[in-house]
């Protein structure tokens, strides 16, 4: 099971990745007047998923660890 540092380095790692590739699309668009190619924008909407999954799983964790505390 990762610790919670691990997993905040793993969130920050997926962030900047995510990041960057909008970066890049975001300059394809205003420089060059190009849209992002449909597979750019799935892999990055992909990664947003993951992303979420991971912090839901996270928060989910907690409900259930407050639940049962009561």
């Amino acid at each position: 099971m990762s610790t919670a540092s691990e997993k905040r380095e793993e969130v920050k790692a997926k962030l900047q990745g995510l990041r960057k590739a909008l970066r890049v699309m975001h300059a394809g668009v205003l420089e060059e007047t190009v849209l992002p190619e449909p597979g750019d924008v799935r892999a990055a909407m992909a990664q947003l998923e993951a992303l979420l999954e991971l912090l839901e799983s996270k928060s989910a964790r907690k409900s259930k660890a407050k639940e049962s505390a009561k």
